[in-house]
């Protein structure tokens, strides 16, 4: 999709996608427009000749019918060409990023998770809100508007899971579940816990992606990244690199992750900085 550049063909296909596979799930449409929340995102890195972009996130709601919500969200914009800013490689401006760690990783846990709830049979003690968010790479600006302009009360989250890079793991260092400090629930959450990789636990609520809008609305959240690496914003983050078994496990232990996380509560928020 010509690396889902926000205001191009390529992100509305992937936009389209995310919304075909809310509905197949049957997810209720909780935007301002269907599933879509449309807002303009602003090209301010570099200058373009179109700085101004419509962008939209997608909203599914998986309704249990209980008083608080999760929200489970990961972006599915790149960098389209690297005309917008961000490439790392000033020689590959102008070929296709493609960004399937950075986020098609997260995109794809998002629709399996949207898969597993929607389709398990079971009705869960808290209702599940899956965000696609638009214009990540611009600035955090599809979750930032989508906290400004909420499609359901922000005092009826119970916490945000945010997946972004998910797709490259690498046993030296380990999957980070950043944002443990952000509620002192999450280490009654992880007790007991364990999975086939490792996992290293960070208490900073704040970081370059999506959870940080919420954050900074004194909602907990955990951040699931995997780190960075040599093609991260290159033209060369690309399919094959992805390491799936991993990713496997790393949804597995989401899913553990939010069914101890409904077992609780309305989880505090602590700030942690």
């Amino acid at each position: 999709m010509k690396g889902r550049e926000t205001g191009k063909e390529g992100s509305q296909k992937a936009a389209n996608y995310i919304e075909k596979h809310f509905k197949k799930y049957g997810l209720q449409a909780k935007g301002e427009q269907g599933y879509r929340q449309p807002f303009i995102a602003k090209v301010t890195r570099t200058k373009v000749a179109d700085p101004e972009r419509p962008s939209d996130n997608i909203i599914g709601f998986l309704d249990n019918g209980a008083k608080y919500t999760i929200v489970i969200g990961a972006h599915y914009d790149h960098l389209g060409l690297g005309h917008i800013g961000g490439s790392r490689d000033s020689l590959g401006v102008g070929k296709i990023h493609n960004g399937a760690d950075d986020n098609a990783s997260g995109v794809a846990g998002l629709l399996e998770l949207a898969r597993h709830y929607a389709t398990n049979k079971e009705k869960e003690a808290f209702n599940m809100l899956f965000i696609g968010f638009g214009a990540e790479e611009l600035g955090l600006l599809g979750s930032k508007y989508f906290t400004e302009n909420p499609t359901l009360p922000l005092t009826d989250i119970h916490w945000m899971l945010n997946m972004d890079m998910i797709g490259r793991y690498q046993e030296a260092n380990g999957l980070a579940v950043i944002g443990y400090g952000t509620s002192s629930a999450f280490p009654k959450i992880f007790e007991g816990l364990s999975s086939s990789i490792k996992f290293n636990k960070s208490k900073d609520g704040n970081g370059g992606s999506d959870q940080t809008s919420f954050y900074k609305k004194n909602i907990p959240v955990l951040f699931f990244h995997t780190g960075g690496h040599d093609d991260y914003h290159k033209p060369t983050d690309d399919a094959p690199l992805i390491d799936y078994k991993a990713m496997e496990a790393i949804l597995k232990l989401e899913i553990d992750v939010l069914n101890n996380s409904m077992k609780q509560p309305k989880m505090d928020f602590i700030w942690t900085n």
